[in-house]
């Protein structure tokens, strides 16, 4: 079991959804990961935290009031150990502020932010809540990548947030047999962290966005288990040098990816 007390800044740490119909999407990751649940309370909105073997590795909530229209999805959260100084760097290099940094309560501070090229991406300040307590083990975040049409301005953007250093992969095929871009990024000596993906033609009409990884010993089983609790195969299981993929929607309509190395 790969458990962390920690993470370093711009490692992708956190990652949560929003869920229109909450007991839905309880009911379907419970199915498909086993994941089991912790309301926080009226206080915290009943944001509930996810948790796999008793650690938590995710949250869940019902939109904020006013905000009910808006689509169901995956946030990703980078660490961070100075969220003023992040805010900070999101303006200089050209992002946005979407939500200013904010105390959640004994637990830490969070931002939420968009990228130049239109990628929405919270950054977390940890206080008691210090992320995800497991990392690339099955039913918790593993990876994540952001997509993008700019790939010139979205590196440009989080090498100057958080000094990613980027090495790009050998051109390969894609969806569609067409090549793709795709670089990956480290922190220091790290081994890669996260990864940026160029949008080809097969992505038309879909914005600039992060995507998360969940790990999963058995891809295809795990797909079969998507299906029977209510979601949707998008694209795959298939093959790829990291692992077998597949994309899954949820029953709410968020999406998100699903890994077994």
């Amino acid at each position: 079991m790969v458990e962390r007390t920690g993470y370093i800044d711009g490692e992708p740490c956190w990652a949560d959804v929003v869920a229109a119909d909450v007991p839905a999407a309880q009911h379907f990751y419970g199915a498909v990961f086993g994941w089991t649940y912790e309301d926080t309370g009226a206080e915290f909105g009943h944001y509930v935290m996810c948790l796999k073997n008793g650690r938590i590795v995710a949250g869940m909530s019902p939109p904020m009031p006013g905000s009910e229209q808006l689509p169901a999805a995956w946030s990703l959260y980078l660490m961070s150990h100075d969220l003023a100084a992040t805010a900070e760097r999101v303006a200089e290099h050209g992002g946005k502020l979407l939500v200013a940094p904010m105390e959640i309560p004994e637990n830490g501070r969070m931002l939420f932010a968009m990228d130049p090229s239109g990628a929405a991406f919270g950054a977390w300040e940890p206080g008691r809540h210090t992320g995800s307590q497991l990392f690339d083990e099955n039913g918790a975040l593993c990876w994540a990548e952001v997509t993008t049409r700019e790939p010139t301005v979205t590196d440009f953007f989080y090498h100057g947030l958080f000094g990613y250093h980027q090495t790009p992969l050998p051109s390969n095929v894609g969806p569609g047999d067409e090549p793709f871009d795709y670089s990956a990024w480290s922190l220091g000596d790290t081994d890669p962290v996260a990864g940026r993906l160029t949008m080809n033609s097969s992505w038309a009409g879909v914005p600039a966005h992060w995507t998360v990884y969940f790990a999963t010993d058995d891809t295809d089983a795990a797909a079969d288990r998507v299906l029977a609790a209510g979601g949707r195969v998008q694209h795959g299981p298939f093959g790829s040098p990291h692992g077998r993929l597949a994309v899954i929607e949820d029953p709410n309509g968020a999406v998100f990816t699903i890994i077994s190395r």
